[in-house]
């Protein structure tokens, strides 16, 4: 209770600095580990043949980085969670244990000479590092990136996540529609339209989704999914002018959009074959631009009102 300068007394309510409301924050955690590929009920040259050059020995390593996603509510600081109790419990019950470790040897669920024993493949590890922290924090879902260019996602859903390659490719296009005019398509495409086209070094995001094998810890062949992405997308694209090179491309105006729908097609079903499901593309065309197309998904009915609400009625 407070006096005013009436002389009338008012109440004054504390500030809540946004307690209540809802909010996702992550914490980046890195440690190195190393790791190999192999099943003792299967012979060297079998070992060989599923993991390839992950099969021999002693193993190798890689500089793992950890993106751990937690939501919740905002407490009266202002905070889902007071960060410095997140970064203690990650070390402790994650990076701290696996940091200049051997994976197989560290955790007891990588003991593969027992027969419920999983290799400490990108996606198993995931899975197993959520397992470990759950209790601790309130999760939302975790990335693990092997290297740049290979991330598994999990989001505490059994068996279940998501795995990413990363590759790239460099191809020139022209942004023009062969129906009209020059000046028509100038007015849609701006520069993009010039006849003798342009180029990219295009950046491919390619998220395959499945259930990890109980023993090989795999959602898919990785080898032959990087084998299947080299063949029918980098080989095929690559320093290639889309638009005469591709024949898909010939009738068919190649914006990233288009792109990415076109590796999208090309993909499904092959990647059905190994045993796992194409779920996302992501097509960088630029560090401004950028497209992607999820297989199994469409828009919501509220991104699509606001889309007609505001792009379409631009138009």
């Amino acid at each position: 209770i407070v006096l005013s300068q009436t002389g009338m007394t008012s109440t004054q309510s504390k500030p809540s600095h946004g307690k209540g409301r809802e909010c996702v924050i992550t914490r980046r955690a890195c440690f190195s580990s190393s790791h190999r590929y192999w099943l003792p009920e299967k012979s060297p040259e079998e070992n060989l043949s599923l993991f390839g050059k992950c099969s021999i020995a002693p193993g190798h390593g890689h500089n793992y980085e950890l993106i751990v996603s937690m939501g919740g509510e905002l407490d009266s600081d202002g905070m889902v969670l007071n960060l410095s109790d997140v970064k203690h419990s990650i070390k402790d019950k994650v990076t701290g244990q696996l940091d200049f470790r051997f994976l197989n040897d560290v955790w007891p669920e990588f003991n593969v000479d027992n027969q419920e024993g999983i290799l400490p493949t990108t996606e198993a590890l995931v899975k197993v590092i959520w397992s470990r922290l759950k209790d601790d924090l309130p999760l939302t879902s975790l990335r693990l990136y092997e290297n740049p260019n290979l991330w598994a996602d999990y989001f505490g859903k059994n068996m279940e996540a998501f795995l990413t390659v990363q590759t790239h490719f460099a191809a020139a296009h022209r942004l023009a529609k062969e129906e009209i005019s020059f000046d028509e398509n100038k007015k849609i495409y701006g520069k993009c339209a010039r006849v003798n086209g342009h180029g990219h070094n295009y950046l491919v995001d390619i998220t395959v989704k499945g259930d990890i094998d109980k023993r090989t810890g795999m959602v898919c062949d990785l080898s032959a999914l990087q084998e299947i992405i080299n063949d029918l997308v980098v080989e095929q694209l690559d320093h290639t002018f889309l638009n005469k090179d591709i024949e898909f491309f010939q009738n068919c105006v190649p914006t990233a959009e288009n792109i990415a729908l076109y590796i999208s097609d090309i993909l499904k079903n092959p990647i059905h074959e190994l045993g796992a499901k194409l779920h996302k593309i992501r097509l960088q065309e630029s560090p401004n631009n950028a497209a992607e197309i999820y297989v199994d998904q469409k828009l919501t009915n509220s991104l699509k009102l606001k889309l007609e609400n505001s792009l379409v009625s631009q138009t």
